[in-house]
């Protein structure tokens, strides 16, 4: 009894495990490659896939996402001659898992070394400048080879980069003596260009400076001489107002006496009023005129004049 129920156990335990090897769960951007009987069956997709125990069976389950994969450094000769260390680095995507698994039977180690003879064929042809210069066109070439070359395995390569490049020590040494000393050239050449532009500006300053003060003197002059001229104006329209306010008081004065009628005696005064001015003046001679020879009867008259104002009698108090 107990024997019996023993086996049974061992046929139902049998039985799941069985039904659970049977099961294969394929997970997101994987497929699974299922061969019948040691040939390829068809492929897994994403999900729950059943096979036949002891007929199929999962060969290989590959990854669909894309793959980065670091290369070591490898030596590189350039035509120059220089050997230098360049390490790669090789995107790479699955596009066909059949192709991917009976194409190839190590895909990494393949373009492993496809990368590293491609890439000698691609350096060998440049100098050691062209090479340090150029990165895109050496990782463009590179890629174009290794994708047509990876296509026939179901490998798709999107991109290929040199992650460093390792010239010889010496060559170190030599490439920063030449930049160290192309940045004092330029260090010294920016000096001198500034220089240059400082005393440019320093004699531009100086012209503008000089150009300024003589238009400001210039300025002062051409002021000075309006003022100068604008005073000699004003000083003669003040003497010509003068001489003007004089001559018409003269010519008043005279309308005046010639209004009041004066006699003789009047005009005798005035013409002495005038001779004593002339006589205060600083010439040393005097040009009397003719009307004034008669200055006997003047003065004849003017005695009568003073003989009439003593005589006169007294006012009465």
């Amino acid at each position: 009894m107990f024997l019996n129920i023993m086996i049974n156990f061992i046929i139902v335990l049998f039985v799941i495990m069985l039904a659970f090897s049977s099961i294969k769960i394929i997970r997101q951007a994987t497929v699974g490659i299922v061969e019948r009987l040691g040939k390829f069956h068809r492929t897994a997709e994403q999900g729950i896939n059943v096979i036949i125990p002891f007929v199929d069976r999962f060969r290989i389950v590959v990854d669909l996402r894309e793959q980065v994969v670091d290369f070591p450094p490898q030596p590189v000769i350039t035509k120059d001659n220089v050997t230098m260390m360049i390490d790669t680095i090789v995107y790479y995507q699955v596009t066909d898992p059949f192709k991917y698994t009976y194409e190839i039977s190590n895909a990494i180690l393949a373009i492993e070394n496809l990368t590293a003879t491609t890439l000698r064929n691609i350096v060998g042809d440049l100098e050691l400048d062209q090479t340090l210069t150029s990165r895109d066109i050496v990782n463009n070439k590179l890629r174009i080879i290794l994708d047509e070359a990876t296509d026939k395995w179901g490998i798709k390569v999107n991109r290929v980069e040199l992650k460093n490049i390792l010239p010889p020590q010496d060559i170190q040494t030599a490439m920063e003596k030449q930049m160290r000393a192309e940045r004092e050239k330029r260090e010294a050449i920016l000096r001198a260009e500034g220089q240059k532009t400082a005393a440019i500006l320093e004699a531009e300053g100086l012209k503008q400076s000089a150009i300024l003060q003589a238009e400001a003197k210039k300025e002062a002059f051409v002021r000075e001489a309006e003022g100068a001229k604008q005073a000699q104006i004003l000083r003669a329209q003040g003497e010509a107002e003068a001489i003007l306010s004089v001559q018409k008081a003269y010519a008043d004065s005279l309308v005046m006496i010639k209004d009041a009628n004066a006699d003789q005696k009047v005009l005798a005064l005035k013409s002495l009023e005038t001779l004593k001015e002339i006589g205060d003046g600083q010439a040393t001679k005097l040009i009397i005129p003719g009307e004034l020879a008669g200055l006997g009867g003047v003065f004849a008259a003017l005695k009568e004049v003073v003989t009439d104002n003593t005589t006169a009698p007294a006012p009465k108090e």
